[in-house]
């Protein structure tokens, strides 16, 4: 059993009528979904089903299974609508990208460095690298490329490399292609100007954090 992941054909879409698949508990599914879940770093959404708010939505395999408030009323086969919260949605859409930005840039200038690590929440996105010396020193480049990006209104790509399997990857012309599954804004111009810090996490690691500015 699957559920249509309807966060990638529109990522903008706040509202869905869909129908509840089955019930265990606190635990439900439904036939489609905007509700981002956790996964590949990125956060998951917050939002509601039927008004009772998801408290952990969690994906497995093709499947994403939703906690709700223990004291529910939701039956199997109710139609339903689901809700998400678009300002945090939007917020992590732009740091998503935002971060994508900056591991092609440090990927394609830097030597190919090992990434390590990546999350993304509202408040900030993180990169991490296997790196020598202090990463701060790329921030002038970083900076000027984003910047060049971000003003250039590039439209971004977003579809499936392998329909079956569920890949899926973005792309923009000229600069790169990228297998991932996060929800994708459509153009470089909505990340707006960003701030960028360096923190170094360990001997030979080194963290990139973006925040928006």
């Amino acid at each position: 059993m699957y559920v249509a992941k309807v966060f990638w054909d529109d990522p903008y879409l706040t509202e869905l009528k869909t129908k509840v698949t089955s019930i265990d508990g606190q635990v439900v599914t439904v036939d489609k979904t905007i509700a981002y879940a956790f996964s590949g770093g990125q956060e998951s959404d917050y939002g509601t089903i039927n008004g009772f708010k998801i408290l952990k939505a969690e994906k497995q395999d093709k499947q994403i299974f939703y906690l709700l408030d223990e004291f529910h009323d939701l039956q199997t086969d109710n139609n339903v609508l689901m809700t998400i919260d678009w300002n945090r949605r939007y917020k992590i859409m732009r740091l998503h990208f935002a971060a994508e930005i900056v591991l092609e840039l440090v990927t394609q200038n830097f030597g190919s460095p090992e990434k390590i690590g990546a999350h993304i929440s509202e408040d900030k996105a993180r990169v991490d690298f296997a790196w020598q010396g202090n990463i701060s020193q790329t921030f002038d480049f970083l900076e000027k490329e984003i910047l060049r990006i971000v003003s250039s209104n590039l439209p971004i790509k977003s579809a499936f490399a392998d329909h079956d399997n569920e890949i899926r990857y973005w792309e923009i012309d000229n600069f790169a292609k990228v297998l991932c599954g996060g929800t994708h804004i459509k153009n470089t111009s909505e990340i707006g100007t960003l701030l960028l810090k360096r923190i170094n996490i360990g001997k030979g690691k080194e963290r990139i954090e973006i925040l928006l500015g």
